[in-house]
């Protein structure tokens, strides 16, 4: 959902009201379980999900950070997110966004590995 507003002032106060009505009939509990299965069977079991956020657009959803962790040193950084409908408990995903996310792990695993040993 994107709307363009027309005649926005130059300067001075602008006031806009948005109202969105819908059912979450899936908890920010249960889209992190999801996620965090999801993760488990198709990506790696060195990530985990992290905090959802509601994200507000064309569809209603959690939006569950993707967080790598090493052994090591636990928690290192987010390499993605994983969108999950609040109403149906569909998870948006697909091979790209895997490979994203993969290549993200790799490339941040890479750099934290070079920066402890420097």
């Amino acid at each position: 959902m994107v709307t363009q507003i027309h005649s926005l002032p130059q300067t001075g106060r602008l006031e806009i009201d948005i109202k969105v009505t819908a059912d979450v009939n899936v908890s920010a509990y249960a889209a992190r379980q999801k996620v965090n299965s999801f993760i488990l069977s198709e990506i790696s079991y060195m990530m985990h999900a992290g905090e959802p956020n509601l994200v507000i657009g064309e569809s209603i959803c959690w939006r569950v950070p993707v967080i790598l962790s090493l052994t090591s040193r636990g928690d290192i950084g987010e390499v993605g997110a994983i969108n999950v409908n609040t109403e149906t408990g569909q998870l948006y995903s697909n091979p790209q966004l895997i490979s994203e996310v993969s290549a993200r792990a790799e490339g941040l695993a890479t750099r934290f590995a070079s920066e402890t040993e420097g």
